[in-house]
């Protein structure tokens, strides 16, 4: 009875497999998995996986798509989208952390444009960030833990804010009470909601932040930060445009990713999805941003929402070295330097930014991208060259070249179990490549 309820299982996930692409428009062109050198019927697994883990309480629901060699092979939307609302391929998603890749290729077009240097100075676009300070840790005569204020050895570049080693710090990450507490002052962090930093205007958050101390010396130290919101602000002083309107017509439009922005029209509002109310893991709610609304300024950090069916084109697009249905928004040389070792080993990784997302080492960062260093090392499938990065309410893509493959899973669960569902969705993936 077991087997033929897995097989029953099987073959219900197979012929959603074939099947689904009745589910809405594609983002890109279909093809069963076998003509890709996929197996449907170990894709199906994805399905059964998730739908347990939903019925189970993990979380609300949950979009997945998988593409190899260019083409659609899998998506599957399981659970429910809001409390009566059920799942569907076309929600719109949160996707926190998943808005940096987006500016920062935002921030490439600039280069490419000859507009901004990876050398120049932050404080050629960002006024008072020649001026900042270090919070340095030591003790005091005590043997307590005490700070001191030490000038800054260099300014921080766009290089530094495109690979998180300009010394600026996440007030929900550090631990250097000094930039902590200065990071709340000014409104860029809250206990009460993480990684919301869209209530201050575009010129005073600048402003206020170039009065907080940085938690390390530029280029010394690799630490996950609000580097893209300052990097979201030097495209807007570059470019004279809203970080919104400047993606809009250079990235969203071009891509058709007609679902993506900082915030949700109100005729979009009922394909919004929503977290569960309690956090089995962590029992309790996670507050999420509120995006019915335009926020004060538009956060390349943490302020972007999408789809899976959008996030999968821009996957797309960089596998394809910066081209999508003949709209080219990047060269192949600059997805190439985008998607490369920036760290070296001069730059100190503690922790390294796979054990970050997903509690394993073997990844370094590029220009926007934790980038894999080599076939092994790493607790997860992959290839050496894959990218990648994921988002704090639960989504998560990666990009990988040599196989071929891009992915994206989309779900609203900001649960300390977010790293487990996103190695299990990838090893359920890899593991359907047959060729």
């Amino acid at each position: 009875m077991t087997s033929m309820r897995r097989t029953g299982a099987a073959c219900a996930g197979l012929v959603l497999v074939l099947c689904a692409w009745s589910l809405g428009a594609q983002p890109l062109p279909v093809a069963k998995p076998e003509q890709v050198g996929m197996s449907a019927q170990r894709l199906a697994k994805i399905g059964e996986v998730l739908k347990q883990e939903a019925a189970d309480g993990s979380f609300r629901g949950a979009v997945v798509m998988v593409a190899r060699k260019g083409k659609l092979v899998y998506q599957d939307a399981v659970g429910m989208q809001t409390a009566s609302v059920k799942m569907t391929p076309e929600a719109i998603f949160r996707i926190y952390s998943m808005t940096k890749p987006l500016v920062s290729v935002a921030a490439m077009m600039l280069v490419e444009d000859g507009t901004i240097q990876l050398t120049d100075p932050v404080s050629k676009y960002l006024p008072g960030f020649d001026k900042l300070q270090v919070s340095v840790a030591g003790k005091d005569a005590s043997g307590a833990t005490a700070y001191t204020l030490v000038p800054q050895e260099r300014q921080m570049t766009v290089q530094d804010l495109l690979r998180h080693t300009s010394g600026l710090a996440y007030g929900e990450i550090t631990q250097n009470a000094p930039v902590k507490e200065g990071l709340e002052r000014i409104g860029v962090y809250s206990k009460d909601k993480d990684f919301d930093a869209r209530n201050l205007a575009p010129a005073e958050q600048v402003e206020k932040l170039a009065g907080v101390p940085l938690a390390f010396q530029p280029g010394t130290i690799w630490h996950y930060s609000l580097s893209s919101d300052m990097l979201g602000r030097v495209v807007e002083r570059a470019s004279g445009k809203r970080l919104s309107d400047f993606l809009d017509e250079r990235l969203f439009k071009p891509l058709k990713m007609k679902d993506s922005g900082f915030w949700v029209p109100a005729a979009k509002m009922s394909r919004v999805a929503e977290s569960l109310e309690k956090d089995r893991f962590a029992g309790r709610g996670f507050l999420l941003v509120d995006v019915s609304s335009p926020p004060k300024n538009d956060s390349g950090g943490a302020g972007g929402v999408s789809t899976a069916s959008d996030y999968l084109r821009f996957c797309q697009m960089m596998m394809n070295g910066g081209v999508l249905d003949g709209a080219r928004v990047l060269s192949r040389t600059t997805v190439k330097l985008m998607t490369s070792d920036h760290l070296g080993t001069f730059i100190i990784q503690t922790p390294q930014p796979g054990e970050l997302l997903l509690g394993t080492k073997g990844y370094s960062f590029g220009l926007g991208f934790a980038v894999r260093t080599g076939d092994g090392v790493a607790g997860v499938p992959g290839s050496a060259g894959e990218y990648m990065w994921a988002g704090y309410a639960g989504t998560y893509f990666w990009v990988d070249p040599k196989e071929q493959v891009t992915a994206v899973l989309m779900t609203q669960a900001a649960s300390p179990q977010r790293a487990y569902f996103r190695k299990l969705v990838k090893q359920l993936v890899y593991q359907a490549i047959t060729d």
